[in-house]
């Protein structure tokens, strides 16, 4: 059976490596849907705390635990969702796109009765939190949906490295434009004509994808035989996955403090919308940068240049005081630019991983699959551990003490900074001393 896995997987992939070519018009075709995917991101994991803590009353411990347990039910089902689109595009990616369009509908209308909940529901913190619970579920598991067919259809167009980091860097280039057009929108326009764009770029991002290279089916069936956990029998898939983990960890820990970092620690709050545009900003235009990066340095070692970039800019953010604005945006402009590497690199990483594995065309869905798992578990944590921990050391949302805000600088700058480290180790000692082909 591995045999024939492996030959269907070969001829397969001779196929895939020809149907990238690259260009704007292919790049934008299967790009554009990153861009509102990414677009409901931002409000997700940073507006969504502070907005329900000010306008309901609710409080942060309460808050994390109703976002950790929504994120770990929608992570629990990924690997789930990953197993059934793996049958999707194997029958056809018309069928499968048919399907994400479904799942987009659903994602538009959880997303707006998130933020919008009718009247009934703002009846007491206790309905606002079961409200605020069962919109989280829908809109999770409907964007894994969207978010596992598309990322397993990029991985189904195979190449060499810098054509997988090209078909990643347009996908997470146009996310990038799209959390950068979420921030304006959410600080100048308002969360109402945010929903407004979300919901008209999706189903733009949609039809994108009709004209974006198809994946070949594999029309086989040796993909019925494939095992959900297939990619964990995978070495290199079980290496790479632990660095994911612990660096986007360390990521969304800041993601999700940054902004009671500018209420807070900075003082700053009318100077937000600069703050995460500057970003945002510098993540897109980083990423043609690290895919040029990969040419001479290779995907993994880029990677590690990243982390190493991450770790030297918030160790700078523990001296930013009160008012210091040009400081904190010099911060989120390096951040923004080691983010371009978080993004493009890893999943050009695990393209490559499925593709070495023999489980090109047959199982991209099992592996992304998990791969969303430990993004959505990242997430999760962050929320669950760090909004909890900050107000067990005493912060709350305005509480300018100075306990208060060392809590708030440790928690958003030097945890990160700690975990982004035992990263950067477990990269080098198992990825690039191994030798581990790219």
């Amino acid at each position: 059976m591995t045999a024939a896995l492996n030959k269907v997987s070969t001829q397969a992939e001779i196929h895939k490596a020809s149907a990238w070519q690259g260009g704007y018009r292919q790049g934008l075709a299967y790009g554009g849907l990153g861009l509102p995917l990414a677009f409901v991101a931002l409000p997700l994991y940073v507006v969504l705390p502070p907005y329900y803590a000010r306008e309901f009353g609710v409080a942060l411990a309460t808050l994390g635990a109703v976002l950790l347990l929504t994120r770990l039910l929608d992570a629990v089902a990924d690997p789930f969702i990953g197993r059934w689109v793996d049958k999707l595009l194997g029958r056809s990616s018309t069928q499968a796109w048919r399907t994400a369009c479904g799942a987009a509908g659903l994602l538009a209308l959880g997303f707006v009765l998130l933020f919008f909940p009718p009247q009934p529901a703002r009846a007491d913190t206790h309905t606002v939190l079961l409200w605020c619970a069962f919109c989280l579920v829908l809109t999770y598991l409907s964007f894994s949906v969207v978010t596992v067919v598309h990322q397993s259809w990029g991985a189904r167009l195979g190449g060499n490295g810098t054509q997988r980091a090209s078909i990643v860097g347009w996908r997470e280039g146009l996310a990038l434009l799209g959390v950068l057009l979420a921030s304006i929108l959410s600080a100048q326009a308002g969360l109402a004509i945010t929903a407004s764009v979300f919901s008209l770029t999706l189903a733009l991002g949609m039809v994108l994808l009709w004209y974006a290279p198809h994946p070949l089916a594999s029309h086989h069936t040796a993909l019925q035989t494939v095992s959900m956990n297939l990619p964990f029998r995978t070495p290199a898939f079980r290496r790479l996955l632990a660095v994911y983990l612990v660096n986007g960890t360390a990521s969304a820990i800041p993601a999700t403090l940054v902004l009671f970092f500018i209420a807070d620690r900075l003082q700053s709050p009318q100077h937000e919308a600069l703050f995460l545009a500057s970003y945002f900003a510098a993540a897109g235009l980083s990423v043609p940068l690290w895919v040029r990066a990969v040419k001479a340095l290779g995907l993994s070692r880029s990677w590690l240049m990243g982390m190493g970039l991450s770790v030297a800019v918030f160790i700078w953010a523990t001296a930013l005081d009160a008012g210091d604005v040009a400081g904190f945006t010099a911060v989120c402009i390096f951040s923004g630019f080691a983010l371009g590497a978080d993004l493009t690199l890893p999943s050009a990483l695990l393209a490559g991983v499925i593709q070495r594995a023999g489980h090109g065309g047959l199982a991209e869905g099992a592996y992304f699959g998990w791969w969303n798992f430990a993004t959505k578990l990242n997430l999760a944590l962050a929320a669950g551990l760090a909004l909890p921990l900050l107000q067990w050391w005493g912060y709350t949302p305005g509480n300018q003490s100075e306990q208060a805000l060392t809590a708030l600088t440790w928690a958003y700058c030097l945890l990160p900074c700690a975990l982004k480290l035992v990263a950067a180790g477990l990269l080098w000692r198992y990825w690039i001393h191994t030798r581990t082909p790219e």
